[in-house]
């Protein structure tokens, strides 16, 4: 019985890969391709999928072998977003640095991530209050991931120990709804205004310190009135 030529047993071993990596190009493509017409001014629910292999470049029997629907597309660019930003955050707050020097590293991470991933970024801001009930829904799931992500790295940080689990979850979904408050205003900034960009990096920044020395300085007595101290002092 004659050996299989070694070429030719490489080239089988090879060929499930090769497939592999050209489905997922072609996933990817599918991908920036509904976000390229969103970024041009269609809106996602409307889309339709020839209009999107048509984009892609790939024929329509194409999208059903990733996408079941369009809803299933925008949900995978809502989870694909948010998976790496989400990654990216925690290795910033887990980088040792003091205070305001955290916060300032996390929200450089934040904005340098934006820059390079704009069009899935405003794609979420915008489905974030128009969208369909299923991608909202997502995109408030991911929401609760970046908070109870924060929760679980600031307790680990022995941050605000004495602050029970609840109030510490409001403060870090204050940061988050900043955060994508925020988002918006640094995906329209324009690019060559390095100064401008400072200037709300440095806002943003004394914004969730704010929010942390509100936090700092919480009194967790149910007894007391939340509005007693301010009653105090018009007096």
């Amino acid at each position: 019985m004659r050996a299989k030529p070694l070429k030719s047993t490489v080239k089988a071993a090879e060929e499930p890969q090769a497939r592999a990596r050209r489905k997922e190009q072609t996933r990817q493509n599918l991908m920036q391709a509904a976000l390229s017409l969103v970024n041009a001014g269609s809106s996602f629910t409307a889309l339709g999928i020839r209009e999107i292999t048509r984009e892609a470049g790939v024929v329509p029997t194409a999208f059903y072998r990733h996408f079941k629907n369009t809803d299933e597309l925008g949900l995978a660019l809502v989870e694909e977003g948010g998976i790496t930003l989400r990654r990216l955050l925690r290795e910033a707050r887990q980088a040792s640095l003091p205070g305001e020097d955290m916060i300032r590293h996390s929200v450089s991470v934040f904005v340098n991530y934006l820059k390079q991933h704009h069009l899935e970024w405003r794609f979420v801001t915008t489905e974030r209050s128009g969208g369909s009930r299923m991608l909202r829904a997502a995109i408030r799931n991911e929401i609760s991931h970046f908070t109870n992500e924060m929760v679980s790295d600031i307790r680990a940080l022995n941050i605000f120990p004495n602050l029970s689990t609840p109030s510490l979850q409001r403060i870090c979904s204050l940061v988050v709804v900043l955060m994508m408050h925020s988002a918006l205003d640094f995906l329209d900034l324009g690019p060559g205004q390095p100064k401008l960009e400072e200037e709300m990096i440095d806002d943003f920044v004394k914004q969730i310190v704010l929010v942390f020395l509100g936090g700092a300085n919480w009194q967790e007595d149910p007894q007391k009135p939340l509005l007693d101290g301010m009653s105090d002092a018009k007096h």
